[in-house]
């Protein structure tokens, strides 16, 4: 794959295009905060993160053909289902105001030990 290809790729994806911005094939629309780029340098493919007008390196590549793959794959990937966590979210909802009461509690306790100290 090359960059127009990933740029079609991720269309296709319904990735929003202002996530990328790959260098001579496809600007950001408008300047977020953060974006991912891909870029031709000296000797590399290049991929990273641009974040509050920083560049941040995520890797570099020796193909375009490669780092074309990494960034379709960061910008698609759909992070896996957490295993157990569906048990316990529903217990800590179930004893939410049991939770909330005992936070309160504590403030108080401490906030009664300082102001008698």
């Amino acid at each position: 794959m090359n960059s127009a290809e990933l740029v079609e790729r991720l269309r296709e994806a319904d990735v929003p295009e202002a996530f990328y911005e790959i260098a001579g094939v496809h600007d950001v629309p408008v300047q977020p905060d953060a974006y991912f780029f891909l870029r031709r340098e000296a000797d590399a493919w290049t991929v990273g993160l641009r974040q509050r007008s920083q560049d941040s390196v995520m890797r570099r590549f020796g193909t375009e053909a490669e780092a074309c793959e990494y960034l379709y794959d960061k910008l698609t990937r759909v992070p896996p289902a957490p295993s157990e966590a569906a048990e316990p979210l529903e217990k800590l909802l179930a004893d939410a105001e049991e939770i909330q009461r005992q936070a309160w509690e504590d403030f108080h306790g401490r906030r009664g030990s300082t102001d008698d100290g």
